[in-house]
């Protein structure tokens, strides 16, 4: 769980929330602005006026949804208030965004007053595609989406209601398959009569229970005919005229538990009363009705779903509503019915029945999943979920009757949607995710900065590296304190007095007596320079990475791996890369750290070892050799050194794309390359540069962080015998985070790359 301090400081450095408007038409000249505001916004205007359905043709409400709460039922915090549950709405915000590209804006409402939402709401309608309610309390919230669906003629939509349904009764279908009842004979308790569990109740009578079989639970015990206590229209509807008047006594043979309620409310005992196999989802959050360890004590033929990532079948709204909406407003839809929900549920079962690939697979630290009792519900990571979910969602509104745009082909369609899965943070997610596969021990020399240990926290809890902190040990167990860390069972080493130091001390003497290097010497540097012990932690197997340079300068850090690491066999020497991640594409950018006036030949090594880079993060490399001229345009030495790498790239590793030399507009120009350069082997569309200078690459590197958004991931040393790599002044925790998963996916692979080289 993230800390307190993780938390806040994720929410306030820098720019100040999650979220911000980005405009999407460019507005740097008069005729921008003309066309942007005054006098050519005119124009849309008045064709929006003659026909109001071109609102989605000219303006973005066919993509923006309104996310609208008054904070009385925040998850897991209760009744807060409008504007302390902001941060709940601006999250829901980037899900919407993360998952399906829609934009939102959040609107807290600071009233109690049902009617006063619905008339607000209501009078929004011009500016949306779509409303998602969130984080109204029950019964209010029934009264308000029924209102508001009765009187918008947009989508309406209320998450905590309906997604939570939507998921758990995928995952009961398929649960219901595996153990070979049919739904329409099974005994259903639910427990908690809010929003969640009244619409589990309802969405599983709409697949087939019967109300006959169905117990509903609140607080105060089963919800039955003639009940007075605590009751409103809406659990009416569900209420049953059995015996039963406690949660103990409906759980008695019942097959299926749906629990939205408070943690430990279902017992071991009341598992052990369940008909066979019985199928629990104990949905409370952070801990559930019932810890799966504890109704597995009591029988093995239990099958289970909690809203926790750390168990097997997690119910996750952010599988549902995110697509939901997506079909929704991709059809213009004038409401989300029974029929897309319907859709969603059948959508979701289905995926989890399929051949599970190996991204996925890699999302999740390598482990397998095959439809079963531990895997009912696809993974919210999972990039099929958009493939499936929306095209359902949006063919269902069309065959409703709801849908004011039909999609004509749903297969270009659901192409358009693969297109919406931008690559910028899905690269490092990717190396993450391989790092947990096989955690590596990776030595921070700098253990006692308080950046270090915040990033060493993650890594712990994500499970990324096993990070050993180098320093003295008081003043690091000081700072973890500080900072509210618990990093217990983490090794602290104090190369000062450390039973290593010694052997460290000889070992170096042995590399470095050549060099200038006395025994004396090689005993106060092992002892005092933590840069120098942690290169020789890595070099005698005690670690196998190291990943220093947050209070040195580059040379401080790179000096130490040089002169005990060294670099690869058969590699003229080490050089630096950096992965820029935009939001649609990744660049890796060489050198740009080390190699100051490269030759032709390490031109070409530099660009090789780039290239199986990429490959590390799963990207298939296309390779530009830069300089400022295409292909023979200009005759200079700058000019030739870079055609002759290319040469020697192509004998050298003959398998790889490359070209050049050329300029950098031509490497990312499709149209330009086509006109002039035809026979371009990357056609404009490269994602390796290889920078003729370390002038050039430094500048171009830093010139895209800073003004083109890119997230710089760097930067990364190749050609190094072991895994090192040098932080800079300026990173943040993330940063270090990155780089660390770089690391341990580098000590992953083999460390020797060959080149192949014609030196003749």
């Amino acid at each position: 769980m993230p800390k307190k301090r993780e938390a806040l400081d994720y929410h306030s450095i820098g720019r100040k929330g999650k979220i911000e408007v980005v405009a999407t038409k460019p507005c740097m000249t008069s005729r921008d602005l003309a066309l942007a505001y005054s006098p050519g916004v005119a124009d849309p205007c008045l064709e929006i006026e003659k026909n109001p359905k071109d609102a989605y043709e000219y303006t973005a409400k066919g993509n923006l949804v309104g996310v609208i709460s008054n904070g009385t039922a925040v998850l897991g915090l209760g009744n807060i208030g409008a504007l302390a549950s902001k941060p709940v709405m601006e999250g829901k915000g980037v899900l919407f965004k993360r998952f399906a590209d829609i934009d939102v804006f959040d609107i807290e409402l600071d009233t109690l007053d049902q009617d006063e939402i619905i008339r607000t709401v209501k009078l929004l309608e011009p500016t949306f595609g779509g409303i998602n309610l969130e984080d109204i309390k029950a019964p209010e919230c029934f009264y308000i989406e029924e209102q508001l669906k009765a009187q918008m003629n947009i989508p309406v939509f209320h998450d905590d209601q309906h997604g939570t349904a939507i998921i758990a009764n995928a995952g009961l279908i398929n649960a219901l398959e595996i153990i070979g009842k049919d739904i329409k004979n099974v005994r259903i308790v639910v427990n908690g009569a809010g929003a969640a569990g009244i619409a589990c109740a309802n969405m599983a009578i709409t697949l087939g229970a019967q109300l006959e079989n169905m117990i509903l639970c609140d607080s105060k015990g089963v919800i039955f005919k003639g009940r007075t206590e605590g009751m409103n229209p809406y659990k009416e509807r569900l209420a049953t005229e059995g015996k039963a008047r406690t949660l103990e006594e409906a759980m008695q043979g019942a097959d299926v538990f749906f629990g939205v309620s408070a943690k430990d409310v279902v017992t071991p005992t009341m598992v052990a009363g369940m008909a066979p196999n019985p199928i629990i989802f104990a949905l409370a959050n952070p801990d559930p009705e019932i810890l799966p360890s504890e109704a597995f004590k009591v029988r093995d033929d239990v099958i289970m779903g909690t809203g926790r990532s750390d168990f097997p079948n997690q119910v996750n709204n952010v599988l549902c509503f995110p697509f939901l909406f997506r079909g929704a407003l991709d059809t213009h839809a004038t409401a989300i019915n029974d029929e897309m929900k319907m859709a969603a549920v059948k959508a979701l079962a289905n995926l989890a029945k399929e051949d599970v690939p190996d991204s996925v697979v890699k999302a999740y630290g390598n482990t397998k999943f095959s439809f079963g009792r531990d895997y009912l519900i696809p993974k919210p990571f999972d990039p099929r979920v958009l493939l499936h979910v929306a095209p359902a969602v949006a063919q269902a509104a069309m065959d409703s009757g709801v849908a004011q745009t039909p999609i004509e082909n749903m297969v270009k369609y659901t192409e358009s949607l693969e297109a919406l899965q931008g690559r910028s943070k899905e690269i490092m997610r990717t190396i993450i995710n391989k790092a947990k596969a096989c955690r590596k021990r990776i030595v921070f020399p700098e253990g006692d900065n308080d950046k270090i240990l915040r990033a060493a926290q993650i890594l712990v809890d994500e499970r990324i590296a096993i990070p050993i902190l180098l320093g003295p040990e008081k003043e690091i167990i000081n700072n973890i304190r500080r900072l509210g860390l618990d990093l217990h069972g983490v090794q602290i080493v104090d190369p000062h007095d450390n039973p290593n130091t010694r052997k460290y001390a000889d070992e170096f003497f042995r590399l470095r007596q050549r060099k200038g290097v006395t025994s004396a010497e090689a005993v106060r540097t092992m002892g005092h320079q933590r840069n120098y012990f942690g290169a020789m932690m890595v070099h005698m197997g005690d670690a196998d990475a190291m990943l220093s340079g947050i209070n040195h300068h580059y040379p401080e850090t790179i000096r130490p791996t040089l002169e005990i690491i060294g670099k690869q066999q058969n590699i003229m020497g080490v050089h630096g890369l950096y992965m820029l991640a935009f939001k649609n594409r990744v660049v890796f950018c060489a050198d740009t750290t080390v190699s100051i006036d490269p030759t032709a030949e390490e031109l070409a090594e530099i660009a090789i070892l780039a290239a199986n880079k990429a490959r590390h993060f799963d990207v298939e490399p296309r390779i530009a050799m830069l300089s400022f001229s295409n292909f023979g345009s200009a005759n200079h030495p700058y000019t030739t050194k870079v055609r002759r790498a290319t040469q020697l790239v192509k004998e050298w590793a003959p398998e790889l794309v490359v070209e050049g030399e050329m300029q950098a507009n031509v490497a990312f120009d499709p149209d330009l390359t086509e006109r002039q350069y035809p026979f371009s082997a990357i056609k404009g569309n490269a994602n390796v540069l290889i920078f003729p200078d370390l002038g050039s690459g430094n500048i171009a590197y830093k010139l895209l962080n800073k003004l083109g958004g890119a997230e710089a991931v760097g930067p990364i040393l190749m050609g190094v015998k072991k895994p090192v790599h040098v932080l800079q002044r300026g990173d943040d925790v993330n940063d270090i985070v990155n780089l660390a998963a770089v690391a341990v996916v580098d000590a992953q692979h083999e460390l020797v790359h060959e080149v192949h080289k014609n030196h003749e």
